[in-house]
């Protein structure tokens, strides 16, 4: 009777984590492609499910306090009071700055270019 009991647990435990494995976002699961996974929770039971819950699940980070995944890759942005960046498109200093900065790498690209052709034609 003990062993069917574990039995049943361990299938349990082994349905858990495929459905856990199948539920979690690609960027979510560590270490290894989701379907990696799926490959060893299915192939080997038992050790793949305890694989799974230590190297390959989700951290409790990963996930807000609400249980929802965040909407990006990169938890470390979506905490809550976080300041966010204005919009660099309403900021005309801003984007004279960047037209400035752009016309000073293309001059630098265009001398260097020319100084490259130079030393084509004269190897001395």
């Amino acid at each position: 009777m003990p062993y069917a009991a574990f039995g049943l647990v361990m299938l349990a435990l082994w349905v858990f984590c495929i459905v856990d494995v199948l539920t979690c976002e690609d960027h979510q699961v560590r270490h290894l492609p989701r379907i990696g996974w799926i490959l060893i929770v299915l192939l080997i039971p038992t050790v793949g499910s305890l694989l799974w819950l230590i190297l390959g699940r989700p951290q409790s980070t990963v996930r807000q306090q609400s249980g929802r995944p965040h909407a990006s890759a990169y938890a470390e942005y979506d905490r809550p009071g976080r300041q966010l960046p204005q919009n660099p498109d309403d900021d005309e200093a801003f984007l004279r700055q960047c037209r400035e900065r752009a016309e000073e790498q293309r001059r630098i690209a265009k001398q260097q270019q020319i100084e490259r052709e130079r030393r084509q034609r004269d190897p001395d």
